[in-house]
């Protein structure tokens, strides 16, 4: 997979693309939900396979943490890797911002995921976009 922090509009609309496949047509995240009033201010990344975008993810800097968000496969894609790939080529990102510590809200479905990249769940289970979740976070 080829990673890239998006600089164009073609790679943002690619961005776009997989996550709306993944998070509303296949998890049934309202698509007002889905792109929100925080694109702005996020550094987003896309990862392209052999036919095209497969991952995307979009990055922003809260209270001293690079925030992981909207970590996403395409189904079809999954199981080789590269939502590994795309998340550790994030954080690599954050550390040349001079970032020290990731932070991520995950679906319980991908909580044991997110632990064996090195994140630690601190908060109890909530709900967003009417799926299961619990914060994590991992020093960089």
């Amino acid at each position: 997979m080829d990673l890239k922090v998006v600089k164009t509009e073609e790679e943002l609309q690619d961005a776009y693309k997989v996550r709306f496949t993944v998070f509303v047509n296949e998890q049934g995240v309202p698509e007002e939900l889905e792109i929100d009033e925080l694109e702005q201010e996020a550094l987003h990344f896309i990862g392209y396979g052999n036919k095209g975008p497969v991952a995307a993810s979009r990055m922003r800097f809260v209270d001293g943490y690079a925030k992981m968000e909207r970590i996403c496969v395409l189904q079809s894609q999954r199981g080789k890797g590269f939502g590994r790939d795309i998340l550790l080529f994030m954080e690599d990102k954050a550390k040349e911002k001079g970032m020290k510590k990731a932070k991520l809200n995950a679906q319980i479905q991908a909580e044991k995921f997110y632990q064996s990249l090195g994140y630690e769940t601190i908060s109890g289970e909530f709900m967003d976009a009417g799926i299961p979740h619990v914060t994590m976070t991992k020093p960089l």
